[in-house]
């Protein structure tokens, strides 16, 4: 067999891809382990087995029907983690319908957004969460909403909106108000009567698995957010062999602290439980450290999934120590890069043995990449592994697109059953990462080794040029994260008039530790080249982030840009 010398690499397997959409799916699984534990939710202080958590979702999708909603519609869900949010997930999916995840942060400007660009026809969400006041919200954004009659609204800012509906994720059929034009949870559910079952298996018989079912907005950490649309095809094979690659059973119990709006959540929580048969633990609303640890412990769950920042905060909590975490055996880290002291710190600490890296992207459904608990070491905490089956992936060169050579850095590039549908109603944007051959470009910068295995450079915009060399701030975040007083780190690079651009880094310690920039500049001189050194080191208490635990670089950069600009 000749040696492959090209950064190319396609997995196969022996289980062919699923052929079902996900009502189909959920259906067999339901038959199965009808009396297991498909759902807790530990703020709700509710739980519901596999054949309750079906009748719930049949009475939702039936009571969806009788409000007018047909398959191909969109509706948007606005709230953080709870049943109410899973039930709209498999319910919409019963019947066809596109879901469109909403950021829970969103405020009035950016909720607009999202109706608009996804011509959302209908509206779940609670009254509010945190300090947003989402009723204040949308009140905001469309004034004439206060004298809409409930069930039907005639919106002229947007016309595509037509209902509306309100519920409390602690009593969702308790009605309080009001709310002007909004409808209530009980409002929808005594409609569901109107609906037989017959007519509800009837339209889910009708549903294709390349049929859109979701609408997913990118998280916006190098730009405006992009609709990208995901199909039954799409995730749900997805959730299917990354449940495979954990090993995952009706035996597992996953705490899922990151929000469901996202792939992480959605797909690789919700959806890879529901395929299998396992539990879904909702530890907290939005992430919490406490919550998740005391979850872990009182459900007795095998599995947690998290981005680093989550990891951290969790192995940092003062109780951490106070918790029986013996039941753990797996989790995905990913959404971000995972240092390898953390990934040390995960398997020791928290018995999570079998923590797998993965990565990916929102529109790759969204899992391309995944450790395997047989990889050493080494390649777990260097590489993101290989891809999942049935996927191709290579690296090109960025400006020429040619596939470059193995252990050379490039883009790396997805094609097979994963690739997004498209962006929503935006063929422009979606040929400007799709290309012709059906090669989705990342935008992420990598190399892969002889076996396929990939590791992770930096993202393509993020590559820094000093004076003609090219830097990969993950190389200078990985030294500087094994300095012993460094909890969290960030690379990125700022204007240079002499060097084109020149590295900075943004440092957050360990608590009640203190350092200057030249002890942290000495470090890295003893582990990196010189030109790698950051020329500027700041030290911060946060960072700019997304709900997810993706730190937004683009706002560190705005922002140091504007402190070191020169007073006008």
């Amino acid at each position: 067999m000749p040696v492959r010398t090209k950064s190319y690499f396609h997995r196969g397997s022996l289980d062919p891809l699923l052929g079902d959409t996900i009502p189909t799916r959920f259906a067999d699984v339901v038959t199965r382990f009808a009396e297991r534990d498909a759902v807790v939710s530990i703020p709700q202080q509710r739980r519901l087995s596999y054949a309750a958590l079906k009748v719930a979702v049949d009475e939702l999708a039936r009571a969806l029907l009788a409000m007018g909603f047909v398959p191909g519609d969109r509706i948007g869900i606005w709230a953080p983690n709870n049943i109410e949010w899973l039930l709209l997930q498999m319910a919409t999916a019963r019947i066809g319908v596109v879901l469109v995840n909403i950021n829970p942060a969103y405020r009035s400007r950016e909720l607009g957004y999202a109706l608009a660009r996804s011509e959302v026809q209908g509206l779940f969400m609670i009254p509010r969460f945190r300090h947003n006041d989402y009723v204040g919200s949308l009140l905001e954004l469309i004034p004439e909403f206060k004298h809409a009659a409930p069930g039907e609204c005639k919106l002229s800012a947007f016309p595509y909106l037509r209902r509306i509906v309100i519920y409390h994720p602690e009593k969702p059929n308790t009605v309080t108000g009001p709310f002007p034009g909004c409808q209530t949870w009980r409002d929808i559910h005594e409609s569901a009567h109107r609906v037989t079952t017959h007519e509800l298996d009837a339209v889910t018989a009708s549903i294709d698995v390349d049929d859109p079912v979701n609408i997913q907005y990118t998280s916006g950490t190098t730009g405006s957010p992009k609709a990208v649309v995901l199909t039954h095809h799409n995730i749900l094979n997805n959730a299917l062999f990354a449940a495979r690659e954990m090993r995952f059973t009706e035996l597992d119990r996953l705490a899922v602290p990151v929000p469901f709006y996202h792939c992480f959540g959605m797909v690789l929580s919700n959806l890879l439980c529901l395929s299998v048969g396992a539990c879904v633990v909702i530890p907290c609303e939005h992430f919490d450290a406490l919550q998740v640890l005391q979850a872990i412990e009182a459900e007795g769950c095998t599995a947690v999934h998290g981005v680093p920042t989550m990891f951290i905060a969790e192995l940092e909590h003062p109780q951490f120590h106070e918790f029986d975490l013996s039941t753990l055996r797996a989790g995905i880290m990913a959404g971000a890069p995972c240092p390898s002291a953390l990934m040390k710190r995960v398997m020791e600490k928290m018995h999570c043995q079998e923590i797998l890296i993965g990565y990916g992207q929102t529109e790759a459904s969204p899992l391309t990449h995944l450790t395997s608990r047989g990889d050493s070491m080494k390649r777990r905490i260097n590489t993101v592994g290989r891809n999942l089956p049935h996927q191709e992936v290579k690296i090109v060169d960025p400006e020429s697109r040619r596939t470059v050579t193995v252990g050379t850095v490039g883009e790396v590039c997805f094609r097979g059953y994963h690739v997004m549908k498209g962006y929503y109603r935006d063929a422009k944007a979606t040929r400007a990462v799709v290309d012709e051959n059906g090669w989705l470009a990342s935008g992420d910068l990598g190399s892969m080794d002889r076996n396929g295995y990939v590791r992770i450079t930096g993202r393509r915009k993020e590559m820094i040029i000093r004076g003609g060399e090219n830097i990969y701030p993950r190389e200078i975040e990985d030294v500087i994260f094994s300095h012993p007083k460094v909890m969290e780190v960030a690379v990125f690079g700022v204007p240079d008039d002499v060097y084109g651009e020149q590295v900075m880094a943004w440092v957050q310690l360990q608590p009640n530790q203190s350092a200057e920039e030249q002890e942290i500049q000495d470090f890295c001189r003893e582990h990196i080249a010189h030109f790698k050194i950051p020329k500027f080191i700041w030290f911060v208490s946060e960072f700019p982030m997304t709900v997810t635990g993706k730190l937004q670089k683009f706002r560190m950069r705005e922002i140091a840009l504007q402190k070191m600009s020169p007073k006008a």
